[in-house]
């Protein structure tokens, strides 16, 4: 998806975030207003918007008390919900078009509000305490507008061989991930294949870095490129870190502003000048609504918030630790401060300490409530990596740079797949490069298969557990593609086939083939 030059704010999405137990009183109603986009619209035509959705959503539990409304699909509209918290409810709305890009899978949309709310509460805690902290809403509302606006401004790829790259925020437009985007998984993590040798060196370096932090208990999470090699984190811990890092901590997104190619500099200039240009208009419509608010017991709502997505805030140290500025300086210092992080499982705040190796990105969390010194004591744990784990994250990184085959190391000729593992949250799909040789008839027939197996796998989790179903379906696209998918046991295999035989036996062969090689025969019809 390309730059655009779009000059005005599109009205064809709305997103907004509010509270069901609040704005209930005559005068009150904006109270229930967290967050909404476009900022400059009026705000009787936000309350419109949110009166709406509040409707939907009660009308909808006099069916499904039980279940909380996921979509509602009106004539001009897709509404799109996630009870992100009790009664804190995210929505987008998409206007229906005939704009040929405007293809897009309810799911993903989906997928885009869960992963808002989890990085939020990564770094922010929960938006209900937040409020409990400041009824008047003064700081979560900025809190939540600076981190949403930066979210939709962090995700534009540096590299020049994807040719995918994209930003939520294009312009003054707000572009959403359409059917371009088919043969990818919001919401999982990719993983490196690593050899025996390789996998024991990682649990060695592993064992050093848990007794770098003493009788501490700690954290520890290891990529190579953009690939993650091992973590000891819950399965969300590691989604919601294993996101950040491929945004703003690998070597990849470290090198993305040292980019010499000129259309990858020119894009991420205008987007940002953009995202700019719409965070400074929105805020004389904020400094209106809170006018009205009480003022916030932190004293400056602006200058106190932390933007952790920020673009060109993380650097490399001499020492191989990542830097950043985001969370301000010691107090009485020019020291920046220790970045910091909330766990979901254990609801610790833990400090984060990024370190580097060419292409090893090792990420260790130590809890701030073990940590008796503070600062001081996580210095004494970076010390105690560098003396005690540096060769071993030498070792690590030479083994698997001998084992790493490019960018296109998970490619196989004649295929287009996404392989997902919805039990590990991990998924593999043919580089990013790969499918741009894919026809447009190719991946919106894919992404509608995609459609219609989200409505078989929503319609087995009403039946509730134990109702998963294997299934299989083909279709023969327009331009004479074959369109796949098998699932079975929580994976799924999707797969296009363009150069395929004209008969349906040839093209499940090829299935077959690919089940028994690549996924130890977990598709197999056998």
């Amino acid at each position: 998806m390309g730059l655009s030059s779009v000059t005005t704010v599109s009205e064809e999405i709305k997103f907004c975030i509010f509270d069901l137990r609040r704005g209930h009183h005559e005068g009150q109603e904006l109270d229930k207003i967290l967050f909404f986009f476009p900022a400059d619209l009026p705000f009787p035509t936000q309350l419109s918007v949110i009166g709406l959705s509040e409707g939907l959503i009660t009308f909808t539990r006099i069916f499904s008390p039980e279940a909380a409304c996921e979509v509602i699909e009106a004539e001009r509209n897709s509404h799109v919900f996630y009870e992100a918290e009790p009664d804190i409810w995210m929505v987008m709305i998409v206007e229906k078009n005939k704009d040929s890009e405007a293809i897009w899978r309810i799911d993903a949309l989906r997928r885009v509000l869960k992963e808002v709310h989890s990085l939020f509460l990564m770094f922010h805690g929960s938006i209900r305490a937040l409020l409990d902290k400041d009824p008047g809403g003064g700081l979560v509302r900025p809190h939540l507008f600076s981190f949403i606006m930066d979210y939709l401004n962090a995700f534009q790829k540096p590299s020049p061989l994807d040719l995918c790259c994209w930003d939520f925020l294009v312009g003054k437009k707000l572009q959403l991930p359409n059917f371009r985007e088919s043969l990818k998984e919001r919401g999982t993590v990719q993983m490196l294949t690593v050899g025996r040798e390789a996998a024991i060196e990682v649990q060695s370096l592993v064992r050093v870095l848990e007794a770098c932090a003493g009788n501490t208990p700690c954290y520890s999470l290891v990529l190579f490129q953009d690939l993650l090699v091992s973590t000891t984190l819950s399965p969300d811990d590691t989604i919601n870190l294993f996101t950040y890092a491929v945004l703003r901590l690998t070597p990849c997104a470290l090198s993305s502003r040292a980019s010499s190619w000129s259309y990858s500099r020119k894009g991420y200039t205008a987007a940002n000048a953009a995202a700019r240009s719409i965070l400074a208009n929105s805020g004389l419509v904020l400094d209106q609504f809170y006018g009205s608010q009480e003022t916030s017991p932190s004293g400056d709502r602006n200058n106190n918030v932390v933007r952790p997505l920020q673009h060109d805030k993380w650097s490399k140290g001499k020492d191989g630790f990542l830097v950043t500025d985001i969370w301000s300086a010691e107090v009485g210092t020019l020291v920046p401060a220790t970045p910091t992080i909330w766990l979901q499982q254990t609801e610790e705040r833990m400090y984060l300490c990024a370190y580097q190796h060419r292409s090893l990105t090792l990420v260790l969390l130590v809890p701030v409530a073990s940590s008796l010194n503070g600062e001081q004591g996580v210095q004494l744990v970076k010390q105690q990596v560098l003396e005690n784990a540096s060769l071993k994250m030498l070792k690590v990184e030479e083994k698997l740079s001998k084992g790493w085959g490019g960018e296109n190391a998970y490619h196989v000729g004649g295929y287009r797949y996404l392989l997902v593992d919805g039990d590990r949250n991990v998924s593999r799909a043919s580089p990013p490069g790969k499918v741009t040789t894919l026809t447009k008839e190719s991946l919106i027939s894919l992404s509608k298969l995609r459609e219609e197996v989200d409505s078989e796998k929503s319609r087995a989790k009403w039946d509730g557990p134990g109702h998963e179903k294997d299934l299989e379906i083909c279709i023969r696209a327009k331009n004479n593609a074959w369109v796949i998918t098998r699932v079975t046991r929580g994976k799924e295999l999707y797969m296009v086939l363009e150069r395929a035989n004209e008969t349906l036996l040839y093209a499940s062969d090829t299935i077959e083939k690919f089940s028994n090689r690549y996924c130890s025969g977990a598709f197999s019809l056998d």
